[in-house]
């Protein structure tokens, strides 16, 4: 009795044993599937990937009612009434919100490597519109060529210096679109981890398991302290999570799919949280940044810097000057400085054009890794599945194995005795 006790315990560690040896395995094996190592393999599943996701997308907005809706939408454009204007204004304005609204979507989408759309668009026209309000002494635009183009109006117009909060009240919409965009980008997580946990896998397992046996990082404590976080308060952790700059955030749409709370509840504070709190905080800070004294204060400061500060402070006031000069739509008549003027703003485009250039290729091979190791993951599922309903097959045939005699010989049945009296 002992000796088969011990047998069976020593198989069932035997095969928990190779059970995280595959798993382990097959985490590395998903992990190895990066552009830069496996480029074909990459590939291959990535667009495996994105064509089974599109084609599940379409599926979804085939639904009945979807076009339902809209079809009554264009039925509601059509028909005359006072709501006609409305419509004719949001119809203008569409292109207006479908832009920062997709280009939030970009960056936040990619589990932490998404496009940096604030630092290439958002983060620029916040920028140029400070500058052009404290040149020109007003915020009035004119439209076009604004926003493409911040200019001053034309002679005479009343002069004003506007204060930070109306500058914050111009550029307010575009900043809300935008952070609502965000909150949109962060639903893909949510919706995965939730869609695992209710068919029996778990996100938050894979990723853990193959750490238990390694010492926590200071990005594991991170990682940690925002599941903690989301999870012990709730829906004021989510919206605190969401307030601040945090890259991590992914870690809380997956955590709160994960244990199952409620869409609207974790919508609602990333949504308040996204294009409230963390856009305006943002934007505050870049129009603080690029307020006319703290500019001028950061020019003289350079200046002061030993070896390059000199180098430094004249292509960088003359590219303010060139900038300042475009706003009054008239040039230097000085010809040389003009042209210092041209240089400085051409190398500093230039810069700008190629940093935005790396951004963009690091979100694409971002994204093609996710998918590909994503098209991994899912055909380890499929095979797991596929493994384990083979084995509860044959455990169900040794389990009801034929009946027999206690001599081997197969047991007569009612049925066969009738037989043979027939």
């Amino acid at each position: 009795m002992r000796r088969r006790m011990s047998s069976n315990a020593e198989a069932c560690l035997a095969s928990s044993a190779t059970k995280d040896a595959v798993h382990e395995k097959d985490c590395l094996e998903c992990k190895s599937l990066v552009v830069w190592r496996r480029p074909l393999k990459t590939l291959q599943y990535s667009i495996q990937e994105l064509f089974g996701m599109l084609i599940d997308l379409g599926s979804r907005l085939l639904n009945r009612r979807f076009l339902g809706s809209l079809l009554a939408l264009m039925i509601i454009y059509e028909l005359p009434g006072p709501h006609a204007s409305y419509m004719e204004m949001g119809r203008q304005n569409l292109g207006f919100i479908v832009y920062w609204m997709g280009l939030g979507l970009l960056s936040s989408v990619g589990f932490g490597t998404g496009l940096h759309t604030f630092l290439l668009y958002l983060g620029p026209h916040l920028a140029a519109v400070t500058l052009a309000a404290y040149e020109c002494h007003s915020l009035d635009f004119p439209v076009p060529p604004y926003p493409d183009q911040k200019i001053c109006p034309k002679e005479p117009y009343i002069r004003e210096m506007p204060n930070i909060w109306q500058i914050l009240s111009k550029v307010r919409t575009e900043t809300m679109f935008w952070g609502v965009g965000t909150a949109l980008g962060e639903l893909p997580p949510y919706f995965m981890a939730r869609a695992a946990r209710l068919s029996g896998k778990s996100l938050l397992q894979e990723e853990s398991q193959p750490e238990q046996s390694k010492r926590l990082t200071l990005f594991g404590k991170s990682k940690l302290l925002v599941e903690r976080v989301v999870l012990r308060i709730g829906f004021f952790g989510i919206l605190l999570c969401a307030s601040v700059p945090n890259p991590l955030f992914d870690l809380a749409g997956v955590a709160c799919g994960h244990f199952l709370v409620p869409f609207w509840k974790f919508f609602v504070a990333t949504l308040i949280g996204k294009a409230v709190f963390k856009s305006n905080i943002q934007q505050l800070i870049v129009i603080v940044a690029f307020s006319d004294d703290l500019i001028g204060v950061l020019v003289k400061a350079l200046g002061q810097v030993p070896f390059i500060g000199s180098k430094i402070q004249a292509p960088l006031h003359n590219l303010l000057t060139s900038t300042k000069q475009r706003m009054h739509l008239k040039m230097s008549d000085d010809k040389q400085e003009s042209d210092a003027a041209y240089t400085g703003l051409g190398i500093v485009a230039h810069v700008f054009q190629l940093v935005a250039l790396f951004i963009v290729v690091y979100f694409a091979v971002s994204v093609l890794n996710a998918l590909a190791q994503k098209r991994c993951k899912r055909l380890q599922l499929e095979k797991i599945e596929k493994d384990e309903l083979a084995q509860k097959a044959e455990r169900d045939e040794k389990d009801d194995p034929p009946e027999t005699t206690y001599r081997g010989l197969p047991k007569i049945v009612e049925e066969t005795i009738e037989e043979i009296n027939a």
